[in-house]
């Protein structure tokens, strides 16, 4: 075991660090707008049931094979099975996966910067017109904000754990609720805003269908960054007196905290907007709303506001959902920076040298699969698209396999990992470090049962359930 490894220099650092990585684009946008459009209140308890029951035990298994093994994924892999080549297979899976992922979300981010640079340039009127966005992401400015964003994360991934990453999220996070906070009450005062809340809050169980269900379970295990190889990294620089059963319900509650919140920014300010909205009508992807239909939002301010008092707020959203974004990307590339770090003993600027280099030249795909390259644009034929024509850009097929579909499958393969291959007994064993109550309390007993049985196989099922929609045009529910 590594006696020079870094760790997190206090347990709050570890929380925001960790909290940092789950809140992304997906909670203060697509969340809120998935609530409304399946049930409201209704929709919130069973996602809230899912976090709790479901995902806050994935993440102690993630946690706690990451500290015991001082390791990132595919590291601890091998460690608690070196001669099972199949389990060498999943650690492989947990480092590929956020190092995909990282790709299309560090263009997500140059577009959030783009975006915020030309709010701060007095183009709003202009970002409210239907063509702006696909001009501005076929634009060569993009290449620009490209260079700005991955000298950003490199700089704070230089620094190592204490003075970049977690230096950097008890910079960004606080400063991130704060925002969001300041925002809520601000759009909460506008016109028709408490339409937005009624119609988020006030529950309708008849929208809760089986697919409501199953996308209420994706949604909870995608917004705690599981199956990505974070928590098992982030576990790996945890101190190994601080309780891990506790730390994981902080960091849940933070991000189910700021998911929640962002419902009473997001909604009232589409109400405020337009008092006749039918969420049901709204679109559920992130991309669309942010970079399409919440520009019209703010320029409807300009009524009120004025011209630059709309801008401000439109620039306070778009910093906000920056630092969101940027914390996760952080997140999400040190695990691959940290795997090379582990498996070849090279230094940290060595490591992130080759997986930032190897991350932008992907990236470039994604960037011009809009309509800059054809290749790129129209990639691969699967799913809905018609026969014989290339209907899915290199961009989507990252998204649907590595976001949508492997999670998932990453997150059954943990659980039966630390139940069956590292064992029950050095499971609770870590647990127990830092939390004397632990041994012998229902939680143990309901954390060993869950995670040995059906989350598993819930998991699974929603594996094989994506793969088949995804690629099949089917599903099993």
């Amino acid at each position: 075991m590594s006696t020079s490894r870094e760790h997190f220099g206090s347990r709050l650092g570890f929380i925001l660090a960790a909290a940092a990585s789950a809140v992304g684009i997906g909670n203060l946008v697509g969340f809120p707008v998935n609530a409304a459009k399946n049930g409201g209140a209704a929709f919130l308890f069973i996602y809230a049931l899912f976090v709790f029951l479901v995902c806050v035990p994935v993440m102690m298994a993630e946690l706690s094979a990451g500290r015991a093994s001082q390791r990132g994924p595919f590291g601890c892999y091998q460690l608690f099975a070196p001669k099972h080549p199949l389990w060498h297979f999943g650690g492989f899976l947990s480092v590929l996966t956020p190092f995909m992922i990282a790709v299309f979300y560090l263009v997500l981010t140059v577009w959030i910067l783009g975006f915020l640079l030309e709010i701060i340039g007095g183009n709003l009127r202009a970002m409210a017109e239907p063509e702006f966005f696909g001009s501005f992401i076929t634009g060569k400015s993009l290449f620009v904000y490209l260079v700005i964003v991955a000298a950003f994360v490199a700089i704070t991934l230089h620094f190592g754990v204490q003075k970049g990453i977690e230096r950097g999220a008890k910079i960004m996070m606080p400063a991130l609720f704060f925002m969001l906070v300041a925002m809520v009450l601000f759009i909460l005062t506008r016109d028709n805003a408490f339409a937005g809340v009624k119609y988020y809050l006030i529950p309708d169980f008849s929208k809760l269908t089986t697919q409501v269900i199953n996308g209420a379970m994706s949604q909870a295990f995608f917004s705690l960054s599981l199956g990505m190889g974070i928590m098992i990294t982030y576990g790996s620089y945890m101190d190994r007196q601080a309780s891990i059963a506790e730390s994981a319900r902080l960091v849940a509650i933070a991000d189910t905290a700021v998911a929640f919140t962002a419902g009473l920014l997001v909604l009232p300010a589409i109400f405020s907007f337009n008092p006749n909205t039918n969420p049901d009508e709204l679109s559920s992807s992130s991309v669309s709303l942010v970079f399409t239909f919440l520009p019209k939002v703010f320029l409807a301010l300009e009524a009120s506001l004025g011209y630059i008092g709309a801008t401000t707020v439109a620039a306070i959203f778009f910093i906000l959902v920056l630092f969101a974004a940027l914390t996760s990307l952080i997140s999400i590339i040190e695990v691959p920076v940290c795997a090379v770090m582990d498996q070849f003993k090279s230094g940290r600027n060595r490591s992130l040298l080759m997986i930032g280099a190897a991350i932008i030249v992907v990236s470039l795909g994604c960037v011009v699969s809009f309509g800059m390259a054809d290749f790129f644009t129209h990639f691969i034929n699967y799913g809905n698209c018609e026969a014989g024509t290339k209907c899915k850009s290199f961009f989507d097929l990252i998204i649907d396999v590595f976001y949508d579909t492997i999670l998932p499958l990453n997150g059954a393969l943990i659980c039966v990992f630390v139940v069956y291959q590292w064992k029950k007994r050095n499971f609770d064993k870590e647990l127990e470090n830092g939390d004397a109550d632990y041994k012998g309390s229902i939680m143990e007993k309901y954390i060993n049962f869950s995670l040995g049985t059906f989350i598993p196989l819930l998991l699974l099922l929603i594996f094989i359930n994506t793969v088949l929609s995804k690629f099949f045009g089917t599903s099993l529910i």
